[in-house]
């Protein structure tokens, strides 16, 4: 695994069990949303730690466009955004934002304050990738915004002029970056905003992260029973200094590199108390048999002799691919449930992983909301990642410990993660 260049396929060196500490790069779902805090402020942000990546460098782009220019200073790890005050410099834009779901949800959002036509589109799996109940309650609040191919599904057409407010609900079993996208913006309405959840909400961990980060911005979100949130209107973002925590999506990479080799990882600047509820995928850690320990802001796992579990990772659905990689090394078979909403991810997070898996030799059994996962006879195979950063990142692990396992378009994980190969070689070197 080499730290230079990528090439279009990369094999997976095995070797003993991994050891040492790493802290992953600043977590994407903060970076952004504390990018769209900062753009609508008054006054001046920094924001410390920040990713760069595909994913938010399209975020930064996109604002610029907006009129919004975003300083950047990569070595230092930080961004400096002057806030418009909740009034956008461009009266008109055409945003691209490659596959990036915050990216576009959120800007979709945020343009309904602008005074003038948007257009923002992605790749062509961005275009199969749904929208449209984030646009019928952005409709619900008074802004005007359609789906182009009339299919629910960007390029979204959005023609500013501001946002009424008001009363919408809002389906939450999709994905939970509709409900951030209209609590990100709701301050900026007219009148206040009451957003009601029509049946459950996935990902609810990152619907708290975006109260949170709202509230370090200077924005309370009123949340009655869970079900319906409230924004009172006249309430602005102010210009902060803001600190981002490390990925924890990403740190469960190096988690479960412990769990599958035997070996012990600590990943610093993550514990409990994280705003990122993706820590909990240490849980399934624990319930599998390794040691999990917290203290001092960091996070390490050892690994251990591994049994199957039952899982409901509904709340903490970005980790599902990971899981599926350790449970290739379980005593028995490993059930994920509660996670129907990631067919619609980057790829389909069920029937692709299932495929690679089996291409392993696993016995995989795809289930209404999840899959079921048999450890078989593992052996070597390239892997196909369906340009999903989290295929690559996850399967990748699997190479650890069986000889064979290539990883194509390796490069795919710069959406989320350009370094992630160099880290993982670090650990395999001690």
């Amino acid at each position: 695994m080499p730290p230079g260049p990528l090439s279009d396929r990369l094999e997976i060196l095995t070797g003993g069990p991994v050891r040492g500490t790493v802290q992953p790069p600043g977590s994407k779902s903060l970076t952004n949303r504390a990018l769209v805090c900062a753009a609508l402020a008054d006054g001046s942000s920094l924001l410390r730690g920040a990713l760069f990546s595909e994913d938010t460098e399209v975020m930064i782009q996109s604002l610029g466009a907006l009129g919004v220019p975003v300083q950047a200073d990569s070595k230092a790890g930080q961004l400096r955004v002057i806030g418009c005050r909740g009034v956008l410099p461009a009266d008109e834009a055409q945003l691209y934002t490659a596959n990036s779901g915050t990216t576009i949800r959120f800007l979709t959002a945020v343009t309904t304050l602008g005074r003038g036509p948007y257009r923002l589109d992605g790749v062509p799996r961005m275009r199969q990738r749904p929208i449209g109940d984030l646009i019928n309650a952005l409709r619900g609040l008074g802004a005007d915004v359609t789906s182009e191919a009339g299919n629910g599904c960007p390029p979204v057409i959005v023609r500013g002029r501001g946002l009424a407010g008001g009363r919408a609900a809002i389906r939450g079993d999709v994905s939970s970056q509709y409900l951030s996208a209209l609590l990100l913006v709701a301050p900026y309405a007219r009148e206040d905003v009451q957003l009601e959840l029509d049946g459950p909400l996935v990902s609810r961990p990152y619907v708290t992260m975006t109260e949170r980060v709202m509230e370090s911005f200077g924005v309370t979100v009123d949340r009655g029973d869970g079900q319906a949130y409230r924004v009172a209107a006249g309430q602005r973002y102010r210009g902060q200094e803001y600190a981002i925590e490390p990925d924890a999506s990403a740190a469960s990479y190096f988690w479960a590199a412990a769990a599958i080799t035997g070996g012990s990882v600590t990943v610093s600047g993550l514990d409990h108390s994280s705003l990122q509820g993706d820590v909990q995928f240490c849980d399934c850690l624990a319930r599998m048999g390794c040691d999990v320990r917290t203290a001092g802001g960091q996070t390490t796992v050892a690994g251990a002799r591994l049994r199957g579990i039952e899982a409901d990772m509904h709340a903490i659905s970005d980790t599902v691919q990971t899981l599926a990689a350790v449970a290739l090394f379980a005593e028995g078979s490993t059930t994920i449930r509660g996670v129907g909403h990631i067919r619609h991810k980057e790829t389909d997070r069920i029937g692709d992983l299932a495929r690679e898996l089996r291409r392993l030799g696993a016995h995989v059994e795809e289930l209404a909301d999840g899959l079921r996962i048999t450890p078989g006879p593992l052996h070597g195979s390239a892997v196909e990642t369906y340009h999903d950063h989290r295929m690559a990142m996850s399967l990748a692990l699997v190479g650890l410990r069986v000889p064979g396992i290539v990883i194509l378009d390796p490069g795919c994980t710069a959406k989320t993660y350009p370094g992630y190969f160099r880290d993982l070689q670090a650990l395999r070197r001690r």
